[in-house]
C-alpha cells in the first residue's frame, strides 16, 4: 500500500432528472431501483485492488447525485455556516494549491466570506474530508440554514457529529435512522456506477459509463461515449483546471444516469475499511484507468483533505423539508480563486 498524490478538478451545475431542491442549493439526483439485486465480488480476489468484498447489493430505493458536489455548491455552504468555521470546513489550500478548487476566503473570524472563481464553480470541490462531506449532508437535511456550526446546522441531522473532527471520532460516526441526504454506502455508490440496471440481477459493467471496455480520456464535442477524466500518458484537462465541469462527458452516463463516477475526483463512501480509513471509489483526474474499474476498492483517512478527493451525495427516505434561507441560486455567483493538494491511500 502506498500514499499517492492525486489531483482533481470539479464541474458542477445540474440540469435534468429528478431535481430535488433543498432551498438555495439544488442537488440533482437520479433514482436507483431494482431492489434486492445480487452483488458481485470486488477487490483483490476479483483481480483488482483493495480488500475483497461483495459489492452492489441494495435492498431499498434511493436516489443518488447525478453529479459530484461542485465548488459553487460548496461555496454556498461555507457562506451559510462558516463565517467563523469552527470545524474547519474550509482548507486554505483550496485557494493556494495549484490543483485546488479555487475557493477563496476573505475577512476575519466571525465575518469570513467565501467566493469561487467562475471558471471553477461547476467543477467538483476537492480538499474535503469525510467529515466535511457529512456536515454538508447535515446542512441539506436541516434545510440549508444560516448560522454557526451547531446541532441545528452541521452537527446533527443525517449524522450526529457534535464536534467530531479527529480521525478516530469521525470513524465512529454512523448514518442515523431518518437520515435524508447522505454520503452513499459503498453498495449504493457501486450499484449506481456499475450495475446494468436490468432488474434484480448480478449483472455489472467493469466501468461506470456502461461498458466493459477501458474508457477514453479525451474531452471532445460531441462526447463519443465511454469517456472520462483520468490520466493516460496525459491529463484529460491540463493546468490550471485538471478537473472537468461535472457532466462534461455527456454521452458517458452510467446505466442509471450518473456522470463522472469514473475519474475527475475520488468520491467518499461510508464504508469503514479499517480503524482509520473510510472508503473512496472511482479514481481521479490523476489516476490511471484501472482505478476506475469496478474491482478497485480504495480508501483514505476520514479526516484527510486532498486535491484528489471530493464527494457525491445520495437521498434516502423522505425528502428533507427546506428551511428559509438567504441563499438563493443566484448566491452561487460569488467570485475568486483557490487551490489544494490531496493524498489518497490506495493499493498498487
Amino acid at each position: 500500500m502506498k500514499l499517492t498524490n492525486v489531483a482533481i478538478v470539479v464541474l458542477g451545475v445540474c440540469t435534468i432528472a429528478h431535481a430535488t431542491r433543498a432551498d438555495g442549493v439544488i442537488i440533482q439526483t437520479v433514482p436507483v431501483g431494482n431492489l434486492g439485486n445480487a452483488p458481485e465480488l470486488s477487490g483483490a480476489a476479483a483481480g483488482g485492488e483493495g480488500p475483497t468484498d461483495f459489492c452492489g447489493y441494495v435492498d431499498h430505493d434511493y436516489a443518488i447525485g447525478k453529479y459530484e458536489i461542485t465548488a459553487g455548491q460548496y461555496t454556498a455552504f461555507l457562506n451559510a455556516v462558516a463565517t467563523t468555521d469552527t470545524h474547519g470546513l474550509y482548507n486554505t489550500a483550496m485557494w493556494s494549491d495549484a490543483q485546488g478548487c479555487h475557493i477563496s476566503r476573505g475577512g476575519s473570524p466571525g465575518s469570513y466570506v467565501y467566493a469561487v472563481d467562475p471558471d471553477w464553480a461547476d467543477r467538483p470541490v476537492n480538499l474535503v474530508s469525510w467529515g466535511d462531506a457529512a456536515r454538508f449532508c447535515n446542512w441539506l437535511h436541516n434545510g440549508q440554514p444560516t448560522g454557526a456550526q451547531d446541532l441545528g446546522t452541521t452537527e446533527d441531522g443525517s449524522y450526529l457529529l457534535n464536534g467530531a473532527s479527529s480521525n478516530s471520532s469521525l470513524m465512529a460516526v454512523e448514518r442515523k435512522a431518518g437520515a435524508t441526504w447522505v454520503i452513499p454506502t459503498e453498495d449504493e455508490w457501486y450499484k449506481a456506477a456499475y450495475h446494468a440496471n436490468d432488474g434484480a440481477t448480478g449483472n455489472y459493467f467493469d466501468y461506470p459509463a456502461g461498458s466493459d471496455a477501458v474508457p477514453a480520456n479525451v474531452v471532445m464535442t460531441p462526447d463519443p461515449g465511454n469517456n472520462g477524466n483520468f490520466f493516460d500518458t496525459t491529463f484529460s484537462v491540463s493546468a490550471p483546471y485538471y478537473r472537468t465541469p461535472v457532466g462534461t462527458f455527456s454521452n458517458s452516463a452510467s446505466p442509471y444516469g450518473t456522470f463522472d463516477q469514473g475519474g475527475n475526483v475520488w468520491e467518499w463512501n461510508e464504508e469503514v475499511v479499517s480503524d482509520a480509513d473510510r472508503g473512496a471509489r472511482g479514481g481521479s483526474f490523476a489516476s490511471a484507468s484501472e482505478r476506475l474499474h469496478a474491482s478497485t476498492r480504495s480508501f483514505a483517512l476520514a479526516s484527510q483533505e486532498s486535491v484528489g478527493i471530493g464527494f457525491r451525495i445520495a437521498r434516502v427516505g423522505a425528502d428533507p423539508v427546506p428551511a428559509a434561507s438567504q441563499w438563493g441560486v443566484g448566491a452561487l455567483a460569488l467570485l475568486v480563486l483557490t487551490a489544494g493538494t490531496l493524498c489518497i491511500r490506495e493499493w498498487s
